[in-house]
């Protein structure tokens, strides 16, 4: 298992130290509107003329937090799971510092609601009172029945219906959930209200909240996160 929290929050706890958070937010502006602007538009919300098979993710609600969006921006989306390259890295463009600071801008000036409203999901959410076993047993069902159908039986993203897709020219994109950044309780929102709920342009990630309850599906991110997920945070 890879340890990555302290590594992803080093450059926040040392430029803390040294810049106020209108620094902060004044360089990640200058640097969103230089670069990021023509994809993910002024506000957040993409770039509606920009001609992708897959839209930039709309900033504006996305569940990634401040640090995660810096390991987005840094290693780009391809390394942390997703099926395509069109987020790039851009570790070699900009400093971590300078990558920190568009991360901190992007949350405050976009979502700064962001960890009120994932908090509110959760509390609003079914409380599970059943063992840590058990879960683990209906979501590595549940997961083989459904999510491997898309996202692969070892959760890579690679599957059948990934291949069929491309024969018939619809193309899905399903993550590898192996090297995913979200944690458990993200994993659990992310399938109860789908992919374009958190800011995808495209459905392929569906809302399974009217299929399985919450019990349910917070054993699927219980099984995702603990016998899946390579990449630990």
């Amino acid at each position: 298992m890879i340890k990555i929290l302290l590594l992803g929050l080093l450059p926040f706890l040392l430029l803390a130290q040294n810049k106020s958070d209108q620094e902060l937010f004044n360089a990640g502006e200058e640097i969103y509107n230089s670069t990021c602007i023509s994809c993910h538009g002024k506000n957040g919300e993409t770039n509606p003329q920009m001609r992708l098979v897959i839209k930039p993710r709309k900033l504006d609600s996305t569940i990634l937090t401040q640090e995660q969006s810096f390991q987005i921006i840094k290693e780009g989306a391809h390394y942390w799971g997703a099926h395509s390259d069109i987020m790039p890295a851009f570790k070699y463009v900009y400093k971590d510092e300078q990558i920190m600071s568009v991360a901190y801008f992007i949350t405050k000036k976009f979502n700064p609601n962001r960890k009120r409203k994932v908090k509110q999901l959760l509390k609003e959410s079914i409380s599970t009172k059943i063992s840590d076993a058990k879960m683990l047993k209906t979501g590595a069902k549940i997961f083989k029945r459904n999510c491997s159908l898309c996202h692969g039986v070892t959760g890579n993203g690679e599957s059948v219906y990934v291949e069929q897709s491309k024969e018939n020219n619809t193309l899905i994109y399903p993550y590898n959930l192996r090297r995913t950044l979200l944690d458990e309780e993200q994993i659990f929102l992310y399938a109860k209200f789908g992919g374009h709920y958190w800011g995808t342009d495209k459905t392929d990630m569906p809302s399974w909240k009217k299929k399985y309850d919450d019990m349910k599906l917070k054993s699927v991110a219980k099984y995702i996160h603990e016998n899946i997920k390579e990449i630990q945070e």
